[in-house]
């Protein structure tokens, strides 16, 4: 992380030399070629998973705090949450813990958020 963040200062601060956008294009290309490879899918399936459920958060709670008296549309909270019932029932049936834990946490997360707002 600190070579990262090293990488950045250096391209922001020294952006007439060319080194500098070198060293970060082969830091870039490093990080795909060596680290990237060694994610695995259950992995990326479990970040899917949180953004599928953060999908929805910062409009309910913009509703929520009153800023927006939009709602998010009916019709884009069913598709997530139908795709995240087939994922719930994807990880019950494969025996992913990880992924049944998360789904579960996420589906009671969303649900007392929705009761906040209609019951306020």
């Amino acid at each position: 992380m600190k070579k990262l963040v090293k990488l950045v200062i250096i391209f922001f601060i020294g952006t007439k030399n060319m080194d500098n956008i070198y060293t970060v294009i082969n830091f870039i290309t490093d990080f795909i070629t060596n680290k990237l490879g060694k994610i695995s899918a259950e992995t990326l399936g479990w970040v899917a998973n949180i953004c599928l459920h953060a999908a929805t958060v910062p409009s309910l709670l913009a509703f929520m705090t009153g800023v927006t008296d939009i709602t998010p549309s009916v019709d884009v909270v069913l598709m997530l949450w139908a795709a995240l019932g087939l994922l719930f029932f994807r990880a019950v049936l494969l025996r992913d813990l990880l992924n049944i834990v998360t789904i579960g946490v996420g589906f009671m997360v969303q649900a007392v958020t929705l009761v906040l707002i209609f019951f306020k």
